[in-house]
């Protein structure tokens, strides 16, 4: 059997990285070969530049000088880690892609759509995923459970309530903008109780 492209999506906090790890987990229990990843990261290179993109200062880079990061890391995560996956018929599950620079770098930093979608479609062929999951919950709870997590990556936790809200923004509205590919669901709910949703989505 083939595989398939599977991203997760959401702000801050909104439990992309546990619904990506059950699921893997639950395919791999069917018999599947999953390659969990994430962005920016999944290979030394990408996750050397994740270093940069989320520590320091909210004011350390524009959305142009993260846009372009992102897209470097992108790029060598889906040349080396992601197309090998799914040409060898892999699932692959990844924690963020292409929608988190349209929402982070795109709608929080307005740079225009079109723009990121051109700089993609170069730096990565126009991969685009197979099923978006785009996990739901206010940016003010959302901010809440990233920070009691207490990890050191919260450069982006530190930008205004307004660049999170517009965030938050674009993702309630991608599923509707795009219902092929993409799924919105309400994370608020038990963690279980979201897994279960998501494995009825996913079809083997």
């Amino acid at each position: 059997m083939s595989g398939r492209f599977i991203t997760f999506e959401g702000g801050e906090g909104s439990g992309k990285s546990t619904q990506a790890r059950l699921l893997a987990d639950d395919l791999r229990a069917g018999g599947h070969t999953v390659v969990l990843t994430r962005e920016p990261g999944g290979t030394p290179g990408a996750e050397a530049i994740r270093a940069l993109l989320v520590t320091g200062a909210a004011e350390r880079w524009t959305g142009w000088s993260e846009a372009c990061l992102v897209n470097a890391a992108r790029a060598d995560h889906v040349a080396h880690v992601i197309r090998p996956a799914l040409d060898r018929g892999d699932w692959v599950i990844c924690d963020r892609f292409v929608d988190s620079t349209r929402a982070y770098q795109g709608a929080g930093k307005g740079i225009a759509d079109d723009d990121l979608c051109r700089l993609h479609a170069m730096a990565c062929g126009d991969l685009w995923p197979d099923l978006t999951l785009v996990l739901q919950v206010s940016p003010r709870q959302g901010l809440a459970r990233a920070g009691a997590r207490g990890d050191q990556e919260r450069r982006f936790e530190g930008h205004e309530a307004a660049f999170h809200d517009r965030i938050a923004a674009f993702f309630a509205e991608l599923p509707a903008r795009e219902p092929d590919r993409c799924h919105g669901l309400d994370a608020d709910q038990p963690i279980k109780a979201l897994a279960s949703v998501i494995r009825t989505l996913v079809s083997t």
